[in-house]
């Protein structure tokens, strides 16, 4: 499996952005997607995940609210709009996959990673 993500730029705070990642590859089984962050000096953080069929999402509570993932099943794509960005949303977003559908915050769940995009956040 292949993720490609796209979408990430310079915005200023208070702005919207939809980041994008499309799979490609097997995808013909159930897994769950996942969208993580890294900002500069931070380490990896889980940011939310979506089950296969769609109906159940998670997310970390620093985005809670103003972020939503959602996914195109026939596009094997995955999305997260994100809305009131302050600088603390400053990153390298990362698209996760895991193949097992374990459904998790846990980045040791996933086994495919995209190579990333980023978002900068002006104040």
């Amino acid at each position: 499996v292949q993720l490609e993500e796209s979408g990430g730029k310079l915005v200023q705070a208070g702005g919207s952005l939809r980041l994008s990642c499309t799979a490609s590859g097997r995808t013909d089984s159930t897994r769950t997607m996942a969208w993580f962050r890294q900002g500069p000096g931070k380490e990896r953080e889980f940011v939310a995940c979506i089950s296969w069929s769609g109906n159940s999402t998670m997310y970390a509570d620093s985005v809670n609210i103003r972020f939503t993932i959602t996914k195109d099943t026939p596009k094997n794509a995955v999305y997260l709009h994100m809305s009131s960005l302050g600088p603390d949303d400053t990153a390298i977003y990362y698209c996760a996959d895991d193949p097992r559908h374990s459904y998790s915050r846990d980045a040791d769940h996933y086994v495919y990673w995209g190579q990333g995009t980023q978002v900068t956040v002006s104040s």
